[in-house]
């Protein structure tokens, strides 16, 4: 599954463009429209009875009294707290805020649903896996790797701090780190976390702890543009999915507690050229962006976001300028980098299966 590199570039249909008045002037193409909304009508209903499974999402937020797919926290750890609002760029309404984030919800992504394999139909994604935390947006005069080892990160500080009261042992943080390549270098970083500890066993769980080569096959991203100039939906698409550790080079930091994806968009002069006419229309561009294990045999699926993030609008000069220091924090397994060229993700049959919704 997946789509031009960097899922940046994939031209799906827009559905949204179907009024009323282009399809009663076109009689075949308004038969076709219906026939989009029954078939999308009849695979909400099978999906109803897939997704009885995703619960450890829910568990989460019962536990927490925190909703995953819009991080509306009321009584959540103080560091999860501090992490969500302790950042320059601030958590906003979800359909109204400016310069800031918030969390979609999941049933905005269409996944592969349990009957992917045979039926090759999706499904309205769900909770999430992981409670987003936050989002960071860096600018450093040289590319900053392994942000949550460097000692003045806040999200990995904030854990520290709890961890040192004996709090949040078993915490564990899930960060995105998109590196913005150009004459100032800019990092938007993504992340999720946990307080119990990934299920042993589970997709998931044999991603944060599988070699580089796994992660490659696995990591998707699905983009979803909400508003924004017609130039930026032509180039992006209204809804793109792409292994991006096959699109870009990837980075993979496994810590203690953690695991963070340097994901390197220098390495593709297209998803490069693309993402800076995204930045370049930034304050009037809303994008939502969710990160997924993809699921290739029918014992993992259906497929589940790891978690989500709506940015809004963002002013570039919001970013929190950092230096570029080397990390004091070293862990064991050190870093992992993952090298493939760009290239279109196909599924087992050899046709592209992410654009079509």
């Amino acid at each position: 599954s997946g789509g031009n590199p960097g899922a940046l570039s994939s031209k799906p249909v827009d559905h949204d463009s179907h009024s009323p008045h282009s399809t009663d002037r076109h009689p075949s193409i308004s038969a076709s429209f219906k026939g989009q909304v029954k078939e999308r009508r009849e695979e909400n209903i099978m999906c109803q009875t897939e997704q009885k499974d995703r619960g450890s999402a829910k568990e989460f937020a019962d536990k927490y009294s925190i909703t995953c797919s819009t991080a509306d926290a009321t009584s959540i750890p103080d560091w999860m707290a501090d992490s969500i609002n302790g950042g320059a760029l601030q958590q906003v309404d979800l359909k109204n805020g400016t310069n800031g984030w918030s969390s979609p919800p999941g049933d905005l992504f269409y996944l592969r649903s349990q009957s992917y394999l045979t039926k090759r139909q999706k499904c309205p994604a769900g909770d999430y896996l992981l409670s987003p935390i936050g989002m960071d947006w860096l600018k450093s005069d040289s590319k900053l790797d392994n942000v949550l080892a460097r000692p003045d990160n806040r999200v990995s500080n904030a854990l520290r701090k709890a961890q040192s009261d004996g709090q949040s042992m078993k915490s564990f943080i899930f960060a995105v780190n998109i590196q913005v390549p150009g004459k100032d270098l800019y990092s938007a970083v993504f992340y999720f976390a946990t307080e119990d500890p990934i299920p042993p066993g589970s997709l998931l769980y044999r991603f944060v702890n599988g070699d580089d080569a796994f992660r490659n096959q696995r990591l998707k991203m699905v983009n979803r543009i909400v508003e924004g100039p017609w130039i930026v939906k032509k180039a992006v698409g209204n809804y793109a999915a792409c292994l991006i550790g096959k699109a870009l080079t990837c980075n993979y930091y496994r810590g203690d507690n953690y695991l963070e994806i340097d994901v390197d968009v220098a390495s593709s002069a297209v998803a490069n050229a693309i993402l800076h006419l995204a930045l370049g229309c930034a304050t009037s561009v809303v994008i939502d962006m969710g990160f997924v294990v993809e699921g290739q045999t029918e014992d993992e699926l259906p497929e589940k976001l790891i978690g989500a993030v709506r940015v809004s609008k963002m002013e570039m000069s919001s970013a929190t300028v950092v230096d570029a220091l080397t990390p004091s924090v070293q862990t064991a397994a050190g870093r992992g980098i993952g090298v493939c060229k760009v290239n279109d993700h196909k599924s087992d049959d050899g046709e592209s299966d992410d654009n079509d919704k």
